[in-house]
Protein backbone atom coordinates (compact mmCIF):
# COMPACT_ATOMS: atom_id res chain seq x y z
CA UNK A 1 0.00 0.00 0.00
CA UNK A 2 2.68 2.59 1.05
CA UNK A 3 4.85 1.73 -2.31
CA UNK A 4 1.85 2.00 -4.30
CA UNK A 5 1.16 5.72 -2.44
CA UNK A 6 5.11 6.66 -3.01
CA UNK A 7 4.50 5.61 -6.93
CA UNK A 8 1.76 8.03 -7.01
CA UNK A 9 3.45 10.51 -5.12
CA UNK A 10 6.53 10.33 -7.24
CA UNK A 11 4.66 10.09 -10.06
CA UNK A 12 2.72 13.32 -9.98
CA UNK A 13 6.08 14.98 -8.51
CA UNK A 14 7.53 14.27 -11.99
CA UNK A 15 4.41 15.52 -13.61
CA UNK A 16 4.39 19.24 -11.63
CA UNK A 17 8.02 18.91 -12.79
CA UNK A 18 7.49 18.54 -16.27
CA UNK A 19 5.12 21.17 -16.42
CA UNK A 20 7.40 23.15 -13.96
CA UNK A 21 10.05 22.73 -17.15
CA UNK A 22 7.61 23.62 -19.54
CA UNK A 23 6.11 26.69 -17.58
CA UNK A 24 10.36 27.92 -17.39
CA UNK A 25 10.68 27.43 -20.81
CA UNK A 26 7.79 29.38 -21.86
CA UNK A 27 8.83 32.23 -19.85
CA UNK A 28 11.80 32.00 -21.57
CA UNK A 29 10.35 33.29 -24.88
CA UNK A 30 6.99 34.57 -23.48
CA UNK A 31 7.50 39.15 -23.57
CA UNK A 32 8.01 41.06 -20.63
CA UNK A 33 6.23 44.33 -20.09
CA UNK A 34 8.58 47.66 -19.85
CA UNK A 35 8.19 50.70 -18.77
CA UNK A 36 9.25 54.08 -20.74
CA UNK A 37 8.03 58.13 -19.65
CA UNK A 38 8.96 60.42 -22.08
CA UNK A 39 8.75 63.87 -20.67
CA UNK A 40 8.53 66.21 -23.84
CA UNK A 41 10.69 69.81 -23.00
CA UNK A 42 12.36 72.18 -24.15
CA UNK A 43 16.41 72.48 -23.47
CA UNK A 44 18.84 74.64 -24.63
CA UNK A 45 21.03 73.10 -27.23
CA UNK A 46 24.24 74.79 -28.75
CA UNK A 47 25.36 73.35 -32.09
CA UNK A 48 27.23 75.88 -35.24
CA UNK A 49 28.01 78.45 -32.84
CA UNK A 50 24.52 79.19 -31.71
CA UNK A 51 22.21 78.29 -28.83
CA UNK A 52 18.09 77.17 -29.64
CA UNK A 53 15.89 76.12 -27.23
CA UNK A 54 14.64 72.58 -28.93
CA UNK A 55 12.27 70.23 -28.04
CA UNK A 56 13.59 66.63 -26.47
CA UNK A 57 12.08 63.61 -24.71
CA UNK A 58 13.78 63.87 -20.95
CA UNK A 59 16.39 66.54 -21.94
CA UNK A 60 17.73 64.42 -24.49
CA UNK A 61 19.02 65.12 -27.70
CA UNK A 62 19.04 62.52 -29.61
CA UNK A 63 16.03 60.62 -27.31
CA UNK A 64 16.34 57.94 -25.41
CA UNK A 65 16.85 54.35 -26.48
CA UNK A 66 13.56 51.91 -26.57
CA UNK A 67 14.86 48.57 -25.89
CA UNK A 68 12.93 45.70 -26.04
CA UNK A 69 12.80 41.50 -27.25
CA UNK A 70 10.99 40.27 -29.49
CA UNK A 71 7.51 39.57 -28.14
CA UNK A 72 7.73 42.38 -25.14
CA UNK A 73 5.19 44.75 -24.23
CA UNK A 74 5.57 48.29 -24.27
CA UNK A 75 3.75 51.14 -22.30
CA UNK A 76 5.25 54.35 -22.77
CA UNK A 77 3.46 57.48 -21.32
CA UNK A 78 4.27 60.56 -22.94
CA UNK A 79 3.84 64.22 -21.48
CA UNK A 80 3.55 67.17 -23.26
CA UNK A 81 5.22 70.23 -21.37
CA UNK A 82 5.58 71.94 -24.61
CA UNK A 83 3.57 74.90 -26.50
CA UNK A 84 2.87 72.46 -29.44
CA UNK A 85 0.71 69.24 -29.97
CA UNK A 86 2.67 66.79 -29.95
CA UNK A 87 2.18 62.55 -31.34
CA UNK A 88 5.29 59.52 -31.41
CA UNK A 89 4.93 57.50 -34.16
CA UNK A 90 6.82 54.37 -33.62
CA UNK A 91 8.17 53.97 -37.11
CA UNK A 92 8.26 50.14 -38.56
CA UNK A 93 6.26 47.94 -35.65
CA UNK A 94 4.07 46.66 -37.37
CA UNK A 95 0.88 47.54 -34.59
CA UNK A 96 -1.06 44.59 -35.13
CA UNK A 97 -4.32 45.67 -33.68
CA UNK A 98 -2.92 48.41 -32.12
CA UNK A 99 -3.70 51.46 -34.19
CA UNK A 100 -4.51 53.56 -31.62
CA UNK A 101 -0.91 53.10 -30.60
CA UNK A 102 0.54 54.38 -34.01
CA UNK A 103 0.83 57.96 -33.80
CA UNK A 104 0.30 59.93 -36.58
CA UNK A 105 -1.44 63.03 -36.02
CA UNK A 106 -5.02 63.45 -37.47
CA UNK A 107 -4.58 59.75 -39.06
CA UNK A 108 -4.17 57.32 -35.73
CA UNK A 109 -4.91 59.66 -33.50
CA UNK A 110 -5.82 63.68 -32.33
CA UNK A 111 -2.78 65.47 -30.84
CA UNK A 112 -1.73 65.26 -27.11
CA UNK A 113 -2.43 68.75 -26.18
CA UNK A 114 0.18 71.13 -23.82
CA UNK A 115 -0.25 69.82 -20.46
CA UNK A 116 -2.13 66.54 -21.43
CA UNK A 117 -0.73 62.93 -21.80
CA UNK A 118 -0.94 59.52 -23.51
CA UNK A 119 0.10 56.07 -22.71
CA UNK A 120 1.27 54.45 -25.84
CA UNK A 121 0.64 50.53 -25.58
CA UNK A 122 1.44 48.05 -27.94
CA UNK A 123 3.53 44.51 -28.29
CA UNK A 124 6.55 43.88 -30.91
CA UNK A 125 5.44 40.98 -32.75
CA UNK A 126 7.29 39.06 -35.03
CA UNK A 127 9.70 41.64 -35.64
CA UNK A 128 13.69 42.18 -34.39
CA UNK A 129 16.23 44.70 -35.09
CA UNK A 130 16.82 48.31 -35.35
CA UNK A 131 13.61 50.64 -36.00
CA UNK A 132 12.58 54.26 -34.56
CA UNK A 133 10.59 56.00 -33.21
CA UNK A 134 9.76 59.62 -34.09
CA UNK A 135 6.92 62.72 -33.42
CA UNK A 136 4.32 62.86 -36.17
CA UNK A 137 3.10 66.19 -36.75
CA UNK A 138 4.48 68.76 -38.91
CA UNK A 139 7.86 69.70 -38.76
CA UNK A 140 8.89 68.30 -34.71
CA UNK A 141 10.12 64.96 -35.79
CA UNK A 142 13.25 67.36 -36.30
CA UNK A 143 14.44 66.78 -32.99
CA UNK A 144 12.24 64.43 -31.29
CA UNK A 145 13.46 61.00 -32.35
CA UNK A 146 15.65 58.10 -31.32
CA UNK A 147 16.43 54.45 -31.57
CA UNK A 148 14.47 51.13 -31.19
CA UNK A 149 16.38 48.01 -30.16
CA UNK A 150 14.22 44.85 -30.56
CA UNK A 151 16.67 42.15 -29.37
CA UNK A 152 15.71 38.23 -30.91
CA UNK A 153 14.23 36.39 -28.48
CA UNK A 154 15.74 34.89 -25.17
CA UNK A 155 18.45 32.39 -26.61
CA UNK A 156 17.91 33.16 -30.28
CA UNK A 157 21.52 33.83 -31.55
CA UNK A 158 21.60 36.50 -34.65
CA UNK A 159 21.49 34.76 -38.11
CA UNK A 160 25.47 36.22 -38.50
CA UNK A 161 27.98 36.74 -36.20
CA UNK A 162 27.45 38.06 -32.55
CA UNK A 163 29.10 41.41 -32.58
CA UNK A 164 31.27 42.61 -30.01
CA UNK A 165 29.10 46.02 -29.41
CA UNK A 166 26.26 47.66 -30.90
CA UNK A 167 26.36 51.07 -31.46
CA UNK A 168 23.05 53.40 -32.83
CA UNK A 169 23.92 55.79 -35.64
CA UNK A 170 21.09 58.02 -36.67
CA UNK A 171 21.46 61.18 -38.75
CA UNK A 172 19.34 63.95 -38.14
CA UNK A 173 19.25 67.24 -39.85
CA UNK A 174 20.05 71.09 -38.48
CA UNK A 175 18.56 74.16 -38.39
CA UNK A 176 20.03 77.22 -36.91
CA UNK A 177 16.16 78.85 -37.73
CA UNK A 178 13.01 77.80 -36.02
CA UNK A 179 11.57 74.76 -38.62
CA UNK A 180 8.05 75.67 -37.24
CA UNK A 181 7.98 79.17 -38.57
CA UNK A 182 9.78 77.97 -41.55
CA UNK A 183 7.22 75.49 -42.62
CA UNK A 184 4.20 77.28 -41.91
CA UNK A 185 5.73 80.33 -43.68
CA UNK A 186 6.47 77.74 -46.39
CA UNK A 187 2.96 77.08 -46.69
CA UNK A 188 1.14 80.07 -46.59
CA UNK A 189 3.21 81.63 -49.26
CA UNK A 190 3.52 78.00 -51.47
CA UNK A 191 7.18 78.06 -51.77
CA UNK A 192 10.36 75.89 -50.67
CA UNK A 193 11.14 76.03 -47.29
CA UNK A 194 14.61 77.02 -46.29
CA UNK A 195 17.14 73.80 -46.46
CA UNK A 196 19.14 73.30 -43.82
CA UNK A 197 22.64 74.05 -42.18
CA UNK A 198 23.85 70.67 -41.46
CA UNK A 199 23.46 67.28 -41.08
CA UNK A 200 24.08 65.20 -37.77
CA UNK A 201 25.69 61.96 -36.86
CA UNK A 202 24.25 61.30 -32.99
CA UNK A 203 23.08 65.04 -32.69
CA UNK A 204 26.27 66.46 -33.63
CA UNK A 205 27.34 67.64 -37.03
CA UNK A 206 31.23 66.78 -37.10
CA UNK A 207 34.37 68.95 -37.86
CA UNK A 208 33.98 69.62 -41.46
CA UNK A 209 30.89 72.25 -40.04
CA UNK A 210 31.72 75.87 -38.55
CA UNK A 211 33.00 75.68 -34.86
CA UNK A 212 31.99 72.14 -34.43
CA UNK A 213 35.14 70.28 -33.72
CA UNK A 214 34.46 69.67 -30.75
CA UNK A 215 31.00 68.68 -31.53
CA UNK A 216 32.23 65.43 -33.42
CA UNK A 217 30.78 61.89 -32.79
CA UNK A 218 33.58 59.65 -31.51
CA UNK A 219 33.17 55.43 -32.38
CA UNK A 220 36.21 53.95 -30.31
CA UNK A 221 37.04 50.32 -31.71
CA UNK A 222 39.44 47.52 -30.56
CA UNK A 223 41.22 45.38 -33.32
CA UNK A 224 39.90 42.92 -34.66
CA UNK A 225 36.55 43.25 -32.95
CA UNK A 226 32.90 43.12 -34.88
CA UNK A 227 30.40 45.76 -34.19
CA UNK A 228 26.91 45.90 -35.22
CA UNK A 229 26.58 50.03 -36.11
CA UNK A 230 22.28 50.26 -36.15
CA UNK A 231 22.24 53.18 -38.45
CA UNK A 232 18.73 55.18 -38.63
CA UNK A 233 17.88 58.10 -41.26
CA UNK A 234 16.01 60.62 -38.71
CA UNK A 235 16.84 63.67 -41.36
CA UNK A 236 13.85 65.31 -42.24
CA UNK A 237 14.62 65.74 -46.27
CA UNK A 238 17.87 64.25 -47.51
CA UNK A 239 18.14 60.65 -48.69
CA UNK A 240 22.35 59.65 -47.71
CA UNK A 241 25.18 57.80 -48.14
CA UNK A 242 27.52 56.71 -45.15
CA UNK A 243 31.19 55.69 -45.76
CA UNK A 244 33.66 55.00 -43.55
CA UNK A 245 37.64 55.49 -44.30
CA UNK A 246 39.49 52.04 -45.17
CA UNK A 247 36.83 49.66 -44.11
CA UNK A 248 34.10 47.79 -45.72
CA UNK A 249 30.56 47.22 -43.80
CA UNK A 250 28.24 43.61 -43.90
CA UNK A 251 24.80 44.55 -44.77
CA UNK A 252 22.58 42.17 -42.27
CA UNK A 253 18.99 44.22 -41.88
CA UNK A 254 17.48 46.47 -42.97
CA UNK A 255 13.88 47.79 -41.59
CA UNK A 256 14.45 45.66 -38.72
CA UNK A 257 14.39 42.46 -41.37
CA UNK A 258 17.22 40.62 -41.49
CA UNK A 259 18.87 40.54 -45.50
CA UNK A 260 21.66 38.22 -47.08
CA UNK A 261 24.56 39.33 -46.09
CA UNK A 262 26.89 41.72 -48.61
CA UNK A 263 29.80 43.67 -48.53
CA UNK A 264 29.87 47.31 -49.37
CA UNK A 265 31.89 50.36 -48.57
CA UNK A 266 29.26 52.68 -48.58
CA UNK A 267 25.73 52.57 -47.80
CA UNK A 268 22.55 54.57 -49.02
CA UNK A 269 19.84 55.04 -46.65
CA UNK A 270 16.42 57.68 -47.01
CA UNK A 271 14.75 58.94 -44.27
CA UNK A 272 12.58 56.58 -42.60
CA UNK A 273 14.63 53.70 -43.42
CA UNK A 274 17.61 51.46 -40.68
CA UNK A 275 20.30 49.35 -41.76
CA UNK A 276 22.36 47.22 -39.68
CA UNK A 277 25.76 46.69 -40.97
CA UNK A 278 28.66 44.70 -39.21
CA UNK A 279 32.32 46.77 -39.19
CA UNK A 280 35.34 44.48 -39.03
CA UNK A 281 38.03 46.55 -37.00
CA UNK A 282 41.32 45.80 -38.47
CA UNK A 283 43.76 43.16 -36.93
CA UNK A 284 46.48 45.99 -35.96
CA UNK A 285 46.95 49.22 -34.49
CA UNK A 286 46.74 51.35 -37.55
CA UNK A 287 48.79 54.25 -37.28
CA UNK A 288 45.86 56.65 -38.19
CA UNK A 289 42.25 57.93 -37.59
CA UNK A 290 39.06 57.42 -40.06
CA UNK A 291 36.52 60.12 -40.86
CA UNK A 292 33.20 58.47 -41.37
CA UNK A 293 30.85 60.70 -43.11
CA UNK A 294 26.89 61.18 -44.68
CA UNK A 295 26.14 63.66 -47.51
CA UNK A 296 23.07 63.41 -49.66
CA UNK A 297 22.00 61.89 -52.62
CA UNK A 298 19.57 64.56 -53.62
CA UNK A 299 17.99 63.57 -57.15
CA UNK A 300 15.15 66.77 -58.13
CA UNK A 301 15.21 70.04 -58.67
CA UNK A 302 14.94 71.57 -55.40
CA UNK A 303 18.10 73.40 -53.73
CA UNK A 304 19.74 70.82 -50.88
CA UNK A 305 22.11 71.31 -48.34
CA UNK A 306 25.19 69.88 -49.72
CA UNK A 307 26.85 69.45 -46.79
CA UNK A 308 28.57 66.31 -44.92
CA UNK A 309 28.65 65.11 -41.23
CA UNK A 310 31.06 63.54 -39.94
CA UNK A 311 32.30 62.13 -37.60
CA UNK A 312 35.69 59.72 -36.43
CA UNK A 313 36.79 56.26 -35.96
CA UNK A 314 39.31 55.62 -33.83
CA UNK A 315 41.58 52.42 -32.59
CA UNK A 316 41.74 51.68 -28.96
CA UNK A 317 46.48 52.63 -28.69
CA UNK A 318 47.55 49.76 -26.64
CA UNK A 319 48.57 51.43 -22.91
CA UNK A 320 52.60 50.93 -23.44
CA UNK A 321 52.12 53.17 -26.97
CA UNK A 322 53.50 56.86 -26.66
CA UNK A 323 51.93 58.05 -29.97
CA UNK A 324 48.96 60.40 -29.44
CA UNK A 325 46.17 59.46 -31.85
CA UNK A 326 45.21 62.77 -32.25
CA UNK A 327 48.67 63.06 -33.76
CA UNK A 328 48.02 60.55 -36.44
CA UNK A 329 46.74 60.62 -39.75
CA UNK A 330 43.10 61.54 -40.63
CA UNK A 331 41.89 59.56 -43.41
CA UNK A 332 39.04 60.38 -45.16
CA UNK A 333 36.20 58.37 -47.46
CA UNK A 334 35.20 58.93 -51.04
CA UNK A 335 31.32 59.37 -51.27
CA UNK A 336 29.67 59.01 -54.21
CA UNK A 337 28.83 62.18 -55.96
CA UNK A 338 25.29 64.10 -54.88
CA UNK A 339 23.22 62.47 -57.92
CA UNK A 340 25.05 59.10 -58.19
CA UNK A 341 21.39 56.82 -59.10
CA UNK A 342 23.73 54.31 -60.75
CA UNK A 343 25.30 53.83 -57.20
CA UNK A 344 21.81 53.58 -55.77
CA UNK A 345 20.34 52.01 -58.15
CA UNK A 346 23.38 48.85 -57.57
CA UNK A 347 23.20 49.23 -53.72
CA UNK A 348 19.35 48.83 -53.42
CA UNK A 349 19.32 45.58 -56.26
CA UNK A 350 21.27 44.13 -53.39
CA UNK A 351 19.17 43.73 -50.89
CA UNK A 352 17.56 40.16 -50.47
CA UNK A 353 15.41 38.34 -47.84
CA UNK A 354 16.64 35.22 -45.89
CA UNK A 355 13.79 33.65 -47.46
CA UNK A 356 14.78 30.41 -45.54
CA UNK A 357 12.60 27.61 -43.45
CA UNK A 358 13.98 29.98 -40.43
CA UNK A 359 13.08 33.23 -42.25
CA UNK A 360 10.74 32.79 -44.82
CA UNK A 361 10.01 35.27 -47.47
CA UNK A 362 6.20 35.53 -47.59
CA UNK A 363 4.99 37.07 -50.92
CA UNK A 364 2.16 37.15 -51.46
CA UNK A 365 2.08 35.14 -54.84
CA UNK A 366 -2.32 35.77 -55.64
CA UNK A 367 -2.94 39.38 -55.62
CA UNK A 368 -7.26 40.19 -55.34
CA UNK A 369 -6.11 44.26 -55.78
CA UNK A 370 -4.01 46.16 -58.16
CA UNK A 371 -3.31 49.87 -57.53
CA UNK A 372 -1.21 52.30 -59.57
CA UNK A 373 -0.23 55.50 -58.07
CA UNK A 374 1.31 58.63 -59.27
CA UNK A 375 3.69 60.31 -57.16
CA UNK A 376 4.91 63.82 -57.66
CA UNK A 377 4.99 67.57 -57.23
CA UNK A 378 2.29 69.95 -59.06
CA UNK A 379 0.47 73.18 -58.25
CA UNK A 380 -2.54 74.59 -56.22
CA UNK A 381 -3.39 78.01 -57.20
CA UNK A 382 -2.73 81.12 -55.06
CA UNK A 383 -5.69 82.19 -52.83
CA UNK A 384 -7.14 85.33 -54.35
CA UNK A 385 -5.78 88.66 -52.57
CA UNK A 386 -2.35 86.95 -52.16
CA UNK A 387 1.14 86.46 -53.81
CA UNK A 388 2.48 82.98 -53.83
CA UNK A 389 6.11 82.01 -54.48
CA UNK A 390 5.53 78.95 -56.59
CA UNK A 391 5.66 79.28 -60.69
CA UNK A 392 3.86 82.05 -61.99
CA UNK A 393 2.11 83.03 -58.67
CA UNK A 394 1.36 79.71 -57.69
CA UNK A 395 1.59 77.35 -54.64
CA UNK A 396 3.64 73.62 -54.47
CA UNK A 397 1.63 71.29 -54.05
CA UNK A 398 2.42 67.18 -54.08
CA UNK A 399 0.32 64.61 -54.71
CA UNK A 400 -0.40 60.75 -55.06
CA UNK A 401 -2.59 60.13 -58.44
CA UNK A 402 -3.25 63.64 -58.11
CA UNK A 403 -4.85 63.83 -55.08
CA UNK A 404 -3.03 66.00 -52.91
CA UNK A 405 -3.93 65.14 -49.05
CA UNK A 406 -6.18 67.61 -46.99
CA UNK A 407 -5.31 66.79 -42.84
CA UNK A 408 -8.72 66.26 -40.87
CA UNK A 409 -9.69 68.19 -38.12
CA UNK A 410 -10.46 64.45 -36.09
CA UNK A 411 -8.55 61.42 -36.32
CA UNK A 412 -9.46 59.18 -39.26
CA UNK A 413 -9.23 56.03 -37.63
CA UNK A 414 -11.81 57.52 -35.09
CA UNK A 415 -14.21 58.68 -37.40
CA UNK A 416 -13.79 55.32 -39.18
CA UNK A 417 -14.28 53.37 -35.87
CA UNK A 418 -17.38 55.02 -34.23
CA UNK A 419 -18.93 55.42 -37.83
CA UNK A 420 -18.83 59.05 -38.13
CA UNK A 421 -17.20 59.37 -41.52
CA UNK A 422 -19.58 62.00 -43.12
CA UNK A 423 -17.79 65.28 -43.22
CA UNK A 424 -14.33 63.87 -42.33
CA UNK A 425 -13.20 61.35 -45.23
CA UNK A 426 -14.31 59.76 -48.52
CA UNK A 427 -13.76 56.59 -49.27
CA UNK A 428 -13.25 57.18 -53.28
CA UNK A 429 -9.20 57.46 -53.48
CA UNK A 430 -8.74 56.51 -57.21
CA UNK A 431 -7.11 52.99 -57.68
CA UNK A 432 -5.38 54.91 -61.09
CA UNK A 433 -4.67 58.22 -62.15
CA UNK A 434 -7.30 60.35 -63.13
CA UNK A 435 -5.64 60.37 -66.69
CA UNK A 436 -2.99 59.20 -68.45
CA UNK A 437 0.28 61.02 -69.62
CA UNK A 438 3.86 60.27 -70.04
CA UNK A 439 4.84 60.14 -66.57
CA UNK A 440 8.55 60.71 -66.89
CA UNK A 441 8.87 62.73 -70.03
CA UNK A 442 7.10 66.16 -71.39
CA UNK A 443 4.40 66.90 -68.73
CA UNK A 444 0.48 67.73 -69.70
CA UNK A 445 -0.44 71.26 -69.68
CA UNK A 446 -2.65 70.86 -66.66
CA UNK A 447 -0.28 70.58 -63.94
CA UNK A 448 -3.33 71.31 -61.20
CA UNK A 449 -3.34 68.91 -58.10
CA UNK A 450 -6.83 68.05 -56.86
CA UNK A 451 -7.19 68.68 -52.88
CA UNK A 452 -8.90 66.24 -50.40
CA UNK A 453 -9.10 63.58 -47.83
CA UNK A 454 -9.93 60.55 -49.76
CA UNK A 455 -8.93 56.88 -48.24
CA UNK A 456 -8.76 53.27 -49.96
CA UNK A 457 -11.05 50.90 -48.40
CA UNK A 458 -9.94 46.89 -48.37
CA UNK A 459 -11.71 44.17 -47.10
CA UNK A 460 -9.16 42.37 -43.81
CA UNK A 461 -6.96 39.94 -45.72
CA UNK A 462 -6.69 41.22 -49.36
CA UNK A 463 -3.23 40.75 -50.91
CA UNK A 464 -2.21 44.28 -52.49
CA UNK A 465 0.28 45.14 -55.00
CA UNK A 466 0.90 48.37 -55.31
CA UNK A 467 2.93 50.04 -58.71
CA UNK A 468 4.24 53.97 -57.46
CA UNK A 469 5.32 55.66 -60.23
CA UNK A 470 7.55 59.11 -60.14
CA UNK A 471 6.64 61.93 -61.79
CA UNK A 472 8.42 64.79 -63.86
CA UNK A 473 5.61 66.97 -63.80
CA UNK A 474 7.76 69.75 -61.92
CA UNK A 475 10.87 67.53 -61.96
CA UNK A 476 11.55 63.96 -61.89
CA UNK A 477 12.80 62.96 -58.11
CA UNK A 478 13.01 59.71 -55.81
CA UNK A 479 10.50 59.67 -53.13
CA UNK A 480 10.95 57.57 -49.98
CA UNK A 481 7.45 56.51 -49.06
CA UNK A 482 6.53 54.88 -45.79
CA UNK A 483 3.63 52.84 -45.24
CA UNK A 484 2.37 52.56 -41.77
CA UNK A 485 1.03 48.92 -40.13
CA UNK A 486 2.49 46.44 -42.60
CA UNK A 487 5.95 45.43 -44.20
CA UNK A 488 5.69 44.91 -47.75
CA UNK A 489 8.08 43.10 -50.15
CA UNK A 490 9.56 45.19 -53.21
CA UNK A 491 8.84 43.07 -56.16
CA UNK A 492 10.52 44.93 -58.94
CA UNK A 493 11.76 48.54 -59.76
CA UNK A 494 12.75 49.99 -63.22
CA UNK A 495 13.25 53.50 -65.11
CA UNK A 496 11.00 55.69 -67.57
CA UNK A 497 7.05 54.00 -67.57
CA UNK A 498 5.44 51.15 -65.72
CA UNK A 499 4.79 48.65 -68.47
CA UNK A 500 2.01 46.39 -66.59
CA UNK A 501 1.82 43.77 -69.93
CA UNK A 502 5.94 43.32 -69.95
CA UNK A 503 7.39 44.70 -66.61
CA UNK A 504 5.56 41.78 -63.99
CA UNK A 505 7.56 38.94 -65.77
CA UNK A 506 10.38 40.16 -63.87
CA UNK A 507 9.24 40.45 -60.64
CA UNK A 508 11.47 38.76 -58.15
CA UNK A 509 8.28 37.03 -55.99
CA UNK A 510 11.51 34.09 -54.44
CA UNK A 511 13.45 36.84 -52.20
CA UNK A 512 12.74 40.58 -52.31
CA UNK A 513 13.42 42.78 -49.94
CA UNK A 514 10.92 43.11 -46.87
CA UNK A 515 10.83 47.06 -45.84
CA UNK A 516 8.67 49.67 -44.37
CA UNK A 517 10.11 52.48 -46.29
CA UNK A 518 11.13 52.06 -50.08
CA UNK A 519 12.14 54.76 -52.70
CA UNK A 520 10.28 55.00 -55.97
CA UNK A 521 13.35 55.97 -58.07
CA UNK A 522 13.95 58.96 -59.66
CA UNK A 523 12.15 58.88 -62.94
CA UNK A 524 10.83 55.00 -62.17
CA UNK A 525 8.28 52.87 -60.87
CA UNK A 526 8.94 50.75 -57.72
CA UNK A 527 6.40 47.85 -56.82
CA UNK A 528 5.24 46.46 -53.72
CA UNK A 529 2.93 43.36 -52.72
CA UNK A 530 1.47 43.03 -48.40
CA UNK A 531 -1.55 41.53 -47.41
CA UNK A 532 -3.75 43.79 -45.35
CA UNK A 533 -4.11 41.65 -42.30
CA UNK A 534 -3.97 44.06 -39.91
CA UNK A 535 -7.21 46.28 -39.32
CA UNK A 536 -7.11 49.85 -38.86
CA UNK A 537 -6.34 53.33 -40.99
CA UNK A 538 -2.62 53.07 -41.88
CA UNK A 539 -0.91 56.07 -43.24
CA UNK A 540 1.43 56.19 -46.45
CA UNK A 541 3.52 59.09 -47.07
CA UNK A 542 6.55 60.38 -48.39
CA UNK A 543 9.28 60.77 -45.57
CA UNK A 544 10.67 64.10 -46.98
CA UNK A 545 8.72 66.00 -44.59
CA UNK A 546 8.27 69.01 -47.32
CA UNK A 547 6.64 67.00 -49.37
CA UNK A 548 4.50 65.69 -46.64
CA UNK A 549 3.55 68.98 -45.97
CA UNK A 550 2.52 69.63 -49.47
CA UNK A 551 0.08 66.76 -49.29
CA UNK A 552 2.27 64.32 -50.85
CA UNK A 553 0.44 61.41 -48.50
CA UNK A 554 -2.73 58.88 -48.19
CA UNK A 555 -4.72 56.68 -46.15
CA UNK A 556 -5.34 52.57 -46.70
CA UNK A 557 -8.98 51.65 -44.30
CA UNK A 558 -8.58 47.82 -43.35
CA UNK A 559 -11.70 46.54 -42.59
CA UNK A 560 -12.40 44.09 -39.13
CA UNK A 561 -11.99 40.37 -40.41
CA UNK A 562 -15.06 37.87 -38.73
CA UNK A 563 -12.54 36.26 -36.07
CA UNK A 564 -12.20 38.02 -32.86
CA UNK A 565 -8.69 38.40 -33.18
CA UNK A 566 -9.03 40.42 -36.78
CA UNK A 567 -11.08 43.24 -35.31
CA UNK A 568 -10.01 46.15 -33.81
CA UNK A 569 -9.99 46.66 -30.47
CA UNK A 570 -12.15 49.74 -28.48
CA UNK A 571 -9.84 53.27 -28.09
CA UNK A 572 -8.15 53.81 -24.95
CA UNK A 573 -9.84 55.38 -22.70
CA UNK A 574 -7.00 57.93 -22.45
CA UNK A 575 -7.13 58.33 -25.98
CA UNK A 576 -6.16 62.14 -26.47
CA UNK A 577 -9.26 64.64 -28.01
CA UNK A 578 -9.12 66.97 -31.01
Amino acid sequence: MESSFLKICLFMLSICLLVLIDTLALAKHAGITRHYKFNIQMQNVTRLCQTKSIMTVNGEFPGPRIIAREGDRLIIKVVNNVQYNVTIHWHGVRQLRSGWADGPAYIAQCPIQTGQSYVYNFTIIGQRGTLFWHAHISWLRLTLYGPIVIFPKKGVAYPFPQPFKEIPILFGEWWKADTEKIINQSLQTGGAPNISDAYTINGLPGLLYNCSAKDTFKLKVKPGKTYLLRVINAALNDELFFSIANHNFTVVEVDAVYVKPFKTNTILITPGQTTNILLKAKHFHPNATFLMAARPYATGPASFDNSTTTGILEYHQPSNKTKKSNKFPLLKPRLPIFNDTTFATSFVKKIRSLANAKFPANVPKKVDKHFFFTVGLGLIPCPQNQTCQGPNNTKFAASVNNVSFVQPNIALLQSHYFNQSKGVYTTDFPANPPFKFNYTGTPPSNIFVTTGTKVVMLPFNTSVELVMQDTSIIGAESHPLHLHGFNFFVVGQGFGNYNSSKDPANFNLVDPAERNTVSVPSGGWVAIRFLADNPGVWFMHCHLEVHTSWGLKMAWMVMDGKGPKQKLPRPPADLPKC
